[in-house]
C-alpha cells in the first residue's frame, strides 16, 4: 500500500498521522489501509512516542466519508467482508498504545466521523461540520459509528443524526459531547499539540493503563469495571515510575519517568 496516503511524523514523543487523500480525504480501502499501516508503525515504535495526533491533510476536510463508487458492485457477502476489514482497521486506531487526539477541520462526515470516534479526544475548529449522511444513500453508519457514538451522546440524539442525515456545526457537536474542544479556524493543530504536550509530561504507564481501563469499562458491569480498574491500578505498584512519581511529589520536584 502507499504510505503517501497517510503521512507519519514523530517529534518530541508526539506522533502526527496525516490522512493525505485530497481534496476530501475520502476513506477508500487504500487510504484506510495506509492509516492502519501508519498506526502499525507506531506500535513498533511505541517507545519513541507518548501521544498521537490524527488529522486530515489539505484545507477542506478531516475526512468526508467513504468512496461511494465501489458500492455499486457490492453484494451482501462482499459488503460483509468489507465491513469486517474496516472494523479491524478502525480498531487499530482505537487500540493504539497511547492517547490519540483527533484534530478536526472542515468536513467530518460518515466514515470520517467514525474514524474520529476511534480517537480518545476530539478537538475541532469552529467551522468544522459533522454528520452521518449515510441514509441519503439508503444505508447507515457501518464502521462502528452506531456503537462508538453512544459512548459520547444520547441514543435519542444519535438516532436523530442517523435518521435525518443532518449536518451539525462544531458548537453543537461540543454541546452534545461529540467533541471536547472547539477552537478558532486555523488553530486546531496548535490546540491539539498543546494538549498532547500536557499528556506527554505525565506518567506514561499511568496514562497507558488509564486508556485501557477507560476503553473497556464502558462495556462492562460496574463490578467488572471496578475489578479491571483495581487490577490495572495495583499492577502499577510494581513499576519504577509509580515510585518515582510518589517520591517526586514528596520531594517537591518534577518526576523523571522511564516508562518502566
Amino acid at each position: 500500500m502507499s504510505r503517501e496516503l497517510a503521512d507519519l511524523e514523530i517529534k518530541e514523543k508526539i506522533a502526527v498521522v496525516t490522512i493525505n487523500h485530497p481534496p476530501m480525504n475520502a476513506l477508500d480501502v487504500p487510504t484506510k489501509l495506509a492509516i492502519a499501516d501508519a498506526f502499525g508503525t507506531l506500535d513498533d515504535r511505541r517507545d519513541e512516542i507518548r501521544c498521537v495526533i490524527l488529522r486530515g491533510g489539505g484545507d477542506k476536510a478531516f475526512a468526508a466519508g467513504a468512496d461511494i463508487k465501489p458500492f455499486l458492485d457490492l453484494t451482501p457477502d462482499t459488503a460483509k467482508r468489507r465491513l469486517m476489514r474496516s472494523h479491524q482497521i478502525y480498531s487499530v486506531v482505537e487500540n493504539c498504545e497511547w492517547p490519540v487526539i483527533a484534530a478536526i477541520h472542515g468536513y467530518c462526515f460518515g466514515g470520517g466521523l467514525e474514524m474520529a470516534l476511534c480517537c480518545d479526544i476530539r478537538c475541532a475548529e469552529e467551522t468544522a461540520k459533522f454528520g452521518f449522511p449515510e441514509v441519503n444513500l439508503s444505508i447507515f453508519p457501518g464502521n462502528g459509528g452506531t456503537r462508538r457514538a453512544l459512548y459520547h451522546i444520547s441514543l435519542g440524539k444519535l438516532k436523530e443524526l442517523v435518521f435525518t442525515g443532518e449536518t451539525i456545526e462544531a458548537q453543537e457537536a461540543l454541546r452534545i459531547g461529540l467533541v471536547q474542544r472547539v477552537v478558532p479556524e486555523g488553530k486546531v493543530m496548535e490546540s491539539a499539540m498543546q494538549l498532547a504536550k500536557k499528556i506527554v509530561k505525565k506518567g506514561p504507564l499511568g496514562v497507558n493503563a488509564a486508556k485501557k481501563v477507560l476503553n473497556r469499562t464502558a462495556d462492562l458491569s460496574l463490578e467488572q469495571g471496578l475489578e479491571l480498574e483495581s487490577d490495572k491500578w495495583a499492577g502499577l505498584a510494581a513499576t519504577e515510575d509509580m515510585k518515582e512519581g510518589a517520591r517526586a511529589f514528596l520531594e517537591k520536584r518534577k518526576p523523571v519517568y522511564q516508562c518502566r
